[in-house]
């Protein structure tokens, strides 16, 4: 509580003990900011559902209070639910490039037609939403273009790390920003909310530039026809495959509806070259 008697409140929406539907509000004197829009996908029980989203009842009641949307990154289950929450919202969204790219390309595909104001912010920017100052800090996934966020609020900062993985190595050369993590906590953080998927595993994560290795080994030995299945928006992967598969004179047939439009998209915006 601020000394002129506001509270910041925190709450989950989704994404806390489960994997999808990451969405988070954060509300301090009567404004509000919301930390990614995600989906999930069905439990073995739920039959006949094909996606579930967060209960956003809370932010139709308060619509007037919401001063943006921002996103860490393109995943589904951090952007996914935003084609169905922009049809009872009109707010703003904040995003990376390739971010942004990918939900005007979810939005298109659904026939979404009003104008949504969207913000294109450059990590290591800042921006100011409200009473909110909010850090874009970059971040190691397995999506390019993925920031953690520091959000100045006026009884102190909420760190909020977004998915990620520590690599040292990471194929576009652009390391995770982990003197800026380092910085915001001398200065002292109100509250870490930190990923944590896999936690509870020994060891660590291998660089993406070790898969790029046996890819190309693959590549190198193998003489017929190579199927290769990844996530359509491991961007870094389809590169990887792209370049073995340029080294080795292969021709590359992109198949799946997701596959062919994330790559469009990450080639459009030059995520992606072939």
């Amino acid at each position: 509580m601020s000394k002129n008697g506001h509270k910041l409140m925190i709450i989950p929406l989704g994404g806390m003990g489960e994997i999808g539907k990451n969405m988070t509000v954060i509300e301090y004197n009567k404004e509000i900011l919301v930390i990614d829009c995600g989906l999930m996908f069905p439990e073995e029980e739920m039959l006949g559902i094909d996606i579930v989203i967060p209960d956003i009842s809370y932010l139709i009641e308060n619509k007037h209070k919401i001063k943006g949307i921002v996103m860490t990154h393109g995943h589904e289950d951090h952007i996914g639910a935003l084609p169905y929450v922009l049809q009872l919202l009109d707010v703003p969204l904040y995003g990376t490039k390739l971010t942004l790219g990918l939900v005007e390309g979810k939005l298109r595909e659904v026939k979404i037609k009003k104008n949504i104001c969207m913000n294109v912010i450059k990590p290591p920017s800042s921006v100011k939403i409200g009473s909110f100052k909010i850090d874009f800090i970059r971040v190691n996934h397995s999506i390019p273009d993925s920031v953690g966020l520091a959000i100045h609020t006026p009884v102190g900062i909420i760190c909020h790390t977004g998915d990620f993985k520590l690599d040292q190595t990471p194929v576009n050369g652009e390391k995770a920003d982990l003197n800026k993590f380092a910085e915001l906590g001398s200065k002292g953080v109100l509250v870490l909310m930190s990923d944590s998927t896999n936690a509870e595993r020994e060891g660590y994560t291998m660089s993406e530039k070790v898969v790029g290795q046996t890819v190309e080994d693959i590549f190198r030995t193998v003489k017929g026809r190579i199927i290769v299945a990844t996530f359509a928006t491991n961007i870094h992967r389809i590169q990887q495959i792209f370049d073995a598969a340029s080294k080795f004179d292969r021709k590359v047939a992109i198949v799946g509806r997701s596959m062919v439009n994330v790559a469009n998209i990450a080639m459009d915006l030059e995520y992606l070259t072939v």
